[in-house]
């Protein structure tokens, strides 16, 4: 029963985090024009990816960052076509913050302030140092082979969306420091972050 709960608890907490990525992709982003009606952004949704994994585990973070964004990209009619590009890309980004952080580093087994921040920051920057390499560059083919758009169009966008992910990586870095280092105290006390299903995850 115990387990059972538990798998209930992480599947609502992956929801709450899907939403936060949502939420924060669709209503707190500098949406930036491009031509041929398509468009780059900047925002904080990545930002939820990342904290989903760190608090969630690798697996459940990448599903919450991957459904939450593509829903939102669903939702929109400038970006519905890059849906697909958009869940493995944030799939990707939740597995590897994962990797780093829970499987690597153990931050889950340490009670170290300074070494859970560090390494939280690290797991991060590895995260999210790897969509702004991967969105412009999958992104570019992307366009260009799978939706068919003229290859000058779709490296101005590649150009653009090289600037725009690099910040969000830097202002989603910072923000994700401070949130995780905040909540995951508060979580572990009131029973709500559960680090053996965390163990669990890393000895598949």
């Amino acid at each position: 029963m115990e387990k059972r709960n538990q798998t209930i608890l992480k599947l609502a907490q992956t929801a709450l985090m899907a939403a936060l990525c949502f939420v924060s992709f669709t209503f707190l982003q500098i949406k930036i024009p491009m031509p041929g009606g398509d468009a780059t952004s900047i925002h904080i949704g990545n930002a939820f990816c990342v904290l989903a994994a760190l608090l969630l585990g690798g697996v459940y973070g990448g599903l919450a960052g991957a459904v939450g964004m593509t829903i939102a990209d669903i939702m929109d009619p400038v970006y519905i076509l890059g849906a697909p590009k958009t869940f493995v890309l944030k799939l990707c980004i939740g597995l590897i913050v994962g990797l780093v952080a829970h499987r690597a580093a153990k931050i889950n087994e340490s009670t170290d302030k300074k070494y859970i921040f560090r390494w939280s920051v690290i797991a991060s920057v590895a995260g999210l140092g790897f969509n702004v390499v991967a969105d412009p560059l999958v992104g570019y083919f992307y366009k260009q082979y799978v939706l068919g758009q003229p290859q000058q169009m779709a490296e101005v966008l590649a150009k653009w969306s090289t600037a725009t992910t690099f910040v969000n990586a830097v202002v989603s870095t910072i923000l994700v420091a401070f949130l995780y280092n905040v909540l995951r105290p508060v979580l572990l006390k009131s029973g709500l972050l559960d680090m053996r299903s965390q163990v669990k995850e890393r000895t598949v």
